[in-house]
Parts: C-alpha cells; structure tokens; sequence
C-alpha cells in the first residue's frame, strides 16, 4: 500500500508534536475521521478525509478516531482503525489495518475502532482538558460525552474525569493557517492544474455551448492530471454569473454574453480557486469591458497591498475603494465616495468579502482578527483575492445596457518574507490578454 499525500512522516509527527506541545500534559486530544455520506440509497459520495484529521496523520480511511495524549509514556499517538478484512477489501479495495497505522502512519499504537468503547474511557481518565471538534458530527458528539460519563460515574471510586472540554479549532486552526513548504509545494500543483482547465475551458468556449460542456472539460483537467475538483464548479453564462454560487450549470451560452468559471483543483487535499470571466465569443461589448476592466484595477489594487504587515482588511477595503469610484463614474451610483461607503449601497453590486484563507479547505480555517482587530498578514498564509460586480437582469435601477452583466476575478496569493507570490498568476486576467488567448486558440 502506498501513501501518497506529498508530506514527510517526519513533517506530520511535527505538525503532532506541536498540537501537543500546545495541548499540555493534562489535556487529550479526540479527533474522528469523517463520517461516509450517502448519495441516495446505498450509494455513497466519493470520501473525502477531515481536513484537521488528514492535516494530523494523513490517514484517508473512514471509520477511524486519532488520541492523542501528551507526554503518555506509553504512546501518545493512538489510532482506532478498521482491520483489514481480505472480504471487504475485495470490494472496497485495499485498508492499513491497525498494523499499518503504525507502520505507515507513525502512531504508536492502534486498536480495532470496534475496541473505542471499552478503551476510550480509560484514556480520558486523568485528563483534565478535552480537545475535540464539536459540532461537526452529533452522533460522535454524543459517543464522546457517553465516554466522558463513564468516567465521570467512577469518581467515588477514585477515578478523575475531564473537568472541560475544549473546542480543537482554538488551537488547530491556528496552527493550519501558516503554510509548511511542502504544503506550498502542493498548492502550487493545485494551481497549475487550474490553469490548464481554465485555459481549455477559454480555448473551446463558443456561442451555442452548454455551461456542462465547460463543467466537464475543466473537471477533465482535473482528473487527468491526478486532481479533484476542490469544490462544485461553478459555470454560469450571461445572467447566471450574477448568481454568486450557481451550480446548475446546464444553460447554453450565447454568442454577446460572458461566462464566469469559478473551479479549482484539489492536489493531495490541498485546493486552489481561481475565478474568470470572458466573451463567448471572444471579445468584449463596451460595457462588458467597461466592468471588467474595473474589477480588474480592483484586484490590482488589493495584491499590490498583499506583503507582511498589512491588515487582512485592508485587502478589502482597497478593492471597495476602486469599485465605488468607478460605478460612481458610469452612473451606476449615485451619490459622493464617501456617502456610498457609509451607506453601504455598492453592496447591491458587490456583496461579498474580497477574498479568504485557502489550504486543505477551499474556505480555510484560521482567525481574520485578532483581539477584535484586523490581523496583520504573514509569511505562509495562502488566500484569495475576488472582486466582483454583479449587475442583476431584473434590476430596473440601471440602464438596460448594464443589466445582466457578473463578472469576478479571483487568484490565490501566498505571503512571502519579500511580498507576495501570486500563485495562480500564469492565467490570462486582462481583457487583451483573455482576447488575445481565445482569439490564438481558434486559428
């Protein structure tokens, strides 16, 4: 059995160690893997592992909970695991058995997960903190305050039972936001796939086309080159681009209209995101390039501010900036710069945030602010910058020319000591560029 998550043994029992240090000698940390989830009766979608589990022990089996116990000496990583069962393996393929967590995987011991409830309890007693994920799977929440209150049931008897429970996130999280090189290393791929795929979704795109034909060429991409969709692409044409996550994707884009592909790649757990909008047919009316041409000063004036020390906010804040002013410019607000930001009232054209953390989730965990302040950026953070304009069909508001219009542009930055590095730079942004390219891939 090979493992093939593209980081080190060494940098996983890091990542454990740190978690642990944070932890103490006193606390315990209970993590389930995810739950399968069934698609319609007694089929199943595709397994995805918990981002915080994989991040951990880069196990991508189902029914598996990872312990662990700082400073235990006889172990202090514990994984409850599915046997191997030559029977079950024939039709659900190969698993690493309780002998394979530790040989592959790096713990230290490892029990039958049908063996949690008569062990479980044990090594709860002792431990005054419990670190766990609470919320995300009720009826793990429940085994686990079941397990608690056995514990709890023995005191007369000597036994000392948790006495708090501890939300993992406060201490994970944090530790996920700041990336490792090898993590780059795998983003990095993440965005070069989605270059591609949005490439060969500019190079075929014609009027009279399905949004699915779009779909399944970026997603083709994807597959061909050992990736997975990071999350459900989004391809809406004309108006469709307006809806902020469209997934229908099954209209026909027609020859006048834009198409905006919000897709990404996800590369051995880690995602990219890119967002693009460009002419079916290749070039730009006068307003499509008007609007396109402002969301793109936009995003430029946010990733010129993207370096260590600037507030996460001020990303945002710089986009709005650009935006206000050129909707003021084409009539589409009314009012002085600085009534329109008081107000709020661009927000009927830009309702969203300009960007978010990106990592083994395409939303990524870790804080935006810090003892009620915005937080200032650093080396290792990976994150998204996405403006947008999205002029409704059915907004009488505006003059007609305008109505319909979505567009967005979206790439993913990483923090450098030196900057910035824009990760998914490569793909064409500007509006000569995107003709150009639609334009030399029809000859």
């Amino acid at each position: 059995m090979r493992v093939l998550t593209g980081i080190s043994a060494g940098e996983y029992r890091s990542r454990r160690r740190q978690l642990m240090d944070a932890v103490g000698s006193d606390g315990i940390i209970v993590l389930p893997a995810a739950p399968e989830r069934v698609r319609s009766h007694d089929t199943h979608y595709p397994y995805r592992q918990d981002s915080n589990f994989h991040y951990l022990l880069g196990f991508g089996e189902p029914q598996a909970v990872l312990v662990m116990l700082p400073g235990r000496r006889h172990g202090e990583v514990i994984v409850f695991c599915r046997e191997r069962d030559a029977e079950r393996e024939m039709w659900d393929g190969p698993r690493a058995g309780t002998a394979g967590v530790v040989s592959l995987y790096g713990a230290d011991d490892a029990y039958p997960i049908e063996d949690i409830d008569e062990i479980l309890p044990g090594l709860l007693e002792g431990r005054s903190r419990v670190y766990y994920p609470f919320g995300c799977d009720a009826q793990f929440d429940r085994q686990l305050m079941g397990w608690i209150n056995q514990v709890r049931a023995q005191v007369r008897h000597g036994a000392r039972p948790p006495h708090e429970l501890v939300e993992l996130g406060s201490l994970l999280h944090e530790q996920r936001l700041f990336k490792s090189d090898a993590e780059i290393a795998l983003m990095r791929h993440a965005a070069r796939l989605s270059v591609q795929a949005h490439r060969a979704a500019m190079a075929m795109v014609r009027p009279g086309m399905a949004e699915y034909v779009l779909q399944a060429e970026i997603e083709r991409v994807f597959r061909a080159n050992d990736g997975w969709p990071a999350y459900g692409s989004i391809v809406g044409a004309g108006s469709n681009a307006c809806v902020l996550h469209y997934v229908a994707n099954n209209a026909v884009a027609a020859d006048g209209e834009l198409v905006l592909i919000d897709a990404g790649a996800e590369y051995r757990g880690y995602a990219a995101d890119i967002t693009r909008t460009f002419p079916v047919n290749g070039r730009f009316s006068p307003e499509q390039r008007q609007l396109y041409d402002l969301v793109e000063r936009a995003q430029a004036a946010a990733i010129a501010l993207a370096r260590p020390g600037t507030p996460w906010d001020a990303l945002h804040a710089a986009a709005v900036e650009v935006l206000v002013d050129g909707l003021l410019s084409l009539g589409l607000l009314e009012g002085t710069h600085a009534e329109v930001l008081a107000s709020g009232s661009y927000r009927r054209f830009y309702p969203h945030k300009s960007g978010h953390w990106l990592g083994l989730d395409v939303h990524d965990v870790g804080s935006y602010r810090i003892q009620e302040q915005s937080r200032l950026l650093e080396p290792g953070m990976v994150f998204t910058i996405e403006p947008g304009l999205y002029i409704r069909p059915d907004d009488k508001g505006v003059d007609a020319r305008w109505r319909g219009i979505g567009i967005r542009t979206e790439d993913n930055l990483l923090i450098t000591e030196a900057g910035h590095e824009n990760l998914t730079g490569a793909l064409e942004r500007s509006a000569e560029a995107v003709e150009e390219f639609i334009a030399e891939a029809r000859k």
